[in-house]
């Protein structure tokens, strides 16, 4: 396959929003920060600008649907693609790449980013000693090799193809969880099947009355690797995206290991129950499940700790990071359904857990799927000239 040598600054139009930070709302016109762009995607942002100040703050340029984000430090070489067409705006540390679609496609260039080649070549170029980050005037002059643009839209289109079907089913889940959520607030919040009070038999219990609390062991941070070596430890970090990126070769003997469809929670920070979607891995410290002790129960557990566990996080007081521990737990209290009224619960909404776990695993396979094709078609070792899309 020919390839073209090019500078990315000869190709791409550069919005550089770097060292400039703008007056933040609570709400308003959305802020992308350097630190929400991961692992491809723009995460949901908690920053915001005065919509008034738009326009002002904007003047370096206004980003499009199709441009490419790079974070530029802390982290570099993050990507993600703008999807929209609505008004957002654009903290420090972000460089928007526009490329010259007549030469560059836009998510060819979005794939060549993540391709360890043109992230090699981009880290050459980059400087710090504390942070490590890189200058538009380096950017500029990376060489970006890249077939015709036939070529580069066939691979854009293939990739792209899985990154949608991902996005699907993580669509699906938020749906899914929407309705069981939708459900236990009809039952157990409004008590609307039962005139809009709970039952005189329903009882006050504590958590662990449903739940077995299952907290992650000390693990050496000196034994933590990013190459895969021993079994992979879920952290903090991991939760929201769901990502196992470090591995250690330790097997503490309290360790305990994570499964699809556990019930986790961080325990610093941000306290926010998930459902585990990804493969078995060891829970780090910091880091606890909440086993349901009901063999179908798992979506009224969820739902039953979820406003417990925000009520933790917005009262709580701290100079550095919040934290939550066993002596919060152990004030947790629920309200105990009867067993009949459980199990109708459990089996309306046993399923739509079940669903969301497999929708998980099945985008834990696609990105797999995804990540092991970007470098064979980015090298051309897999040629696409022939495939019609």
């Amino acid at each position: 396959m020919k390839y073209n040598k090019y500078l990315i600054g000869d190709i791409c139009n550069f919005i550089d929003y770097r060292g400039k930070t703008p007056p933040k709302t609570s709400f308003g016109i959305p802020l992308i920060t350097a630190k929400i762009i991961k692992n491809g995607i723009i995460q949901e942002p908690q920053e915001f600008i005065d919509e008034a100040l738009y326009d002002e703050w904007m003047r370096r340029g206004i980003p499009k649907k199709g441009d490419i984000i790079l974070t530029t430090e802390a982290p570099l070489g993050e990507v993600a693609k703008i999807k929209t067409n609505e008004k957002m705006a654009f903290a420090q540390r972000v460089i928007i790449l526009e490329p010259n679609n007549s030469i560059l496609d836009s998510d060819y260039l979005f794939y060549a980013l993540q391709d360890r080649v043109l992230k090699g070549r981009i880290e050459a170029r980059s400087s710090g000693t504390t942070v490590f980050g890189i200058k538009a005037k380096e950017l500029k002059k990376v060489e970006i090799q890249i077939p015709s643009i036939e070529i580069q839209r066939k691979i854009g289109s293939i990739l792209s193809s899985i990154d949608d079907k991902i996005e699907t089913n993580t669509a699906i889940n938020k749906n899914l969880e929407e309705q069981a959520q939708a459900i236990y607030k009809s039952w157990f919040v409004d008590f609307e099947p039962f005139g809009g009070l709970p039952p005189s038999s329903w009882t006050k219990e504590d958590i662990y009355s449903i739940a077995k609390i299952i907290y992650g062991a000390p693990f050496s941070s000196k034994l933590f690797n990013t190459e895969r070596k021993g079994m992979p430890i879920v952290r903090i970090r991991d939760l929201k995206g769901q990502n196992l990126e470090t591995y250690t070769t330790e097997k503490h003997p309290k360790g305990h290991l994570i499964k699809p469809g556990d019930i986790v929670v961080g325990m610093d920070g941000e306290f926010r129950p998930h459902i585990w979607g990804n493969s078995e891995a060891w829970l780090n410290q910091r880091v606890c499940i909440f086993e349901n002790l009901r063999p179908k129960g798992k979506a009224f557990l969820l739902f039953s700790i979820k406003p417990l566990l925000n009520i933790i996080e917005q009262t709580q007081v701290a100079t550095t990071v919040i934290h939550i521990g066993k002596k919060d737990y152990d004030a947790f209290e629920i309200t105990m359904p009867s067993s009949e009224v459980l199990d109708r619960f459990d089996e309306m909404t046993n399923p739509i857990i079940k669903q969301i776990v497999n929708n998980q695993l099945e985008n834990k396979q696609l990105k797999e799927l995804r990540d092991t094709l970007l470098p064979r078609l980015m090298s051309g070792e897999i040629d696409v000239s022939d495939i019609e899309i």
